[in-house]
């Protein structure tokens, strides 16, 4: 196995990171930056109103996002596996 290609699965992985939890933190910070807003404009300094419709919003996000999420990892696990036997000389 050669340099390039452990580069090359890192590279890979980080992206798949990246693509994976990108609806769940700009949900994440599009609801917490409303939040803020709102909280700013009324002076209510509530820590949950803040937490809760964050939480809820990224639980909106995974149930919509999730199968998405999922055929993307079995996907890029199954990438994975295959190029197994070319890291290791075989074929």
């Amino acid at each position: 196995m050669d340099t390039n290609a452990v580069l090359d699965i890192g590279l890979q992985g980080l992206w798949a990171a990246a693509k994976l939890s990108a609806p769940v933190l700009i949900t994440a910070l599009v609801v917490g930056f409303a939040i803020s807003l709102l909280q700013s404009i009324t002076q209510i300094q509530e820590i949950t109103l803040s937490f809760v419709p964050k939480a809820a919003a990224v639980a909106v996000a995974l149930l919509i996002c999730g199968h998405w999420m999922i055929s993307e990892m079995v996907s890029f696990t199954h990438e994975m596996f295959e190029r197994i036997p070319g890291l290791l000389g075989g074929g």
